[in-house]
């Protein structure tokens, strides 16, 4: 399928960007058009373009004002969109990271199953089975957000706020999941604890994912979750396998 078959829409974006949008709601399809076709615009090496960001459905493609101009970029943009396929948008890596989903670790879990029409157990075992990507990366550094669950899992976000959540917290709303990167508030639920880390400023490559990764989330027990919290050596039992 070419982008002309539904032509997403370009428009400017500040003093120095460009905007291509691939959908106006969240789906599967428009976030892995908006995946490719950004590593088609940085494979591409536009003279001038400065950055190259995808969002949950978008690309926002930044320029330097001094270098070029948004006529030619969009003009080189537009020229990339008439060749995008999405033919090929498999996961490059698939990281495999244990979770806790007992009472002590998930104090929001029955709240969220019910609302998804399942019992406690059922909604753990569909995020089990369930390989989910990462739609886009945001809000705090290196913080992913993952999906898309199961439709029954299209469950709105809190009429309040909590106020903090630890580090590692895996919460869900509207068919997707978090790794909650650091202390701060948030209208989604609180369903799973992990002790992975998305952010490590103190690697060369802070962010752990990157857009477009798979990812599944394995149970563990409160005992085996505390262990792999103590184990300073792995980034909390978590495994990734490059697959392309």
């Amino acid at each position: 399928m070419t982008a002309n078959e539904h032509a997403p829409e370009i428009s400017p974006l500040g003093v120095d960007g460009v905007l291509i949008r691939f959908s106006r709601i969240l789906t599967e399809e428009a976030n892995a058009r908006a995946l490719s076709f950004r590593d088609l615009v940085d494979e591409a090496a536009i003279p001038g373009v400065t950055e190259v960001a995808s969002s949950l459905v978008s690309v926002r493609v930044g320029f330097a004002p001094e270098a070029t101009n948004r006529q030619a970029v969009t003009k080189a943009l537009v020229a990339l969109i008439d060749t995008h396929k999405t033919d090929d948008f498999g996961p490059r890596r698939l990281w495999r990271i244990p979770a806790v989903f007992g009472a002590e670790f998930a104090p929001q879990l029955d709240e969220a199953a019910g609302l998804a029409g399942l019992t406690p157990a059922q909604a753990v075992a569909q995020i089990e089975a369930t390989t989910v990507r990462v739609i886009a990366i945001g809000f705090a550094p290196g913080q992913p957000y993952l999906g898309m669950l199961p439709p029954q899992w299209n469950i709105p976000r809190q009429t309040e706020l909590t106020k903090s959540l630890p580090r590692g917290a895996l919460i869900t709303a509207v068919r997707q999941l978090i790794i909650w990167a650091a202390d701060a508030p948030t209208g989604w639920r609180h369903i799973g604890q992990t002790a992975f880390r998305v952010y490590l400023p103190e690697k060369p490559i802070p962010f752990a994912f990157e857009p477009g990764d798979a990812v599944q989330f394995k149970a563990v027990s409160d005992m085996e979750f505390r262990a792999i919290q103590a184990d300073t050596h792995t980034n909390g039992g978590a495994t990734c396998e490059v697959l392309r």
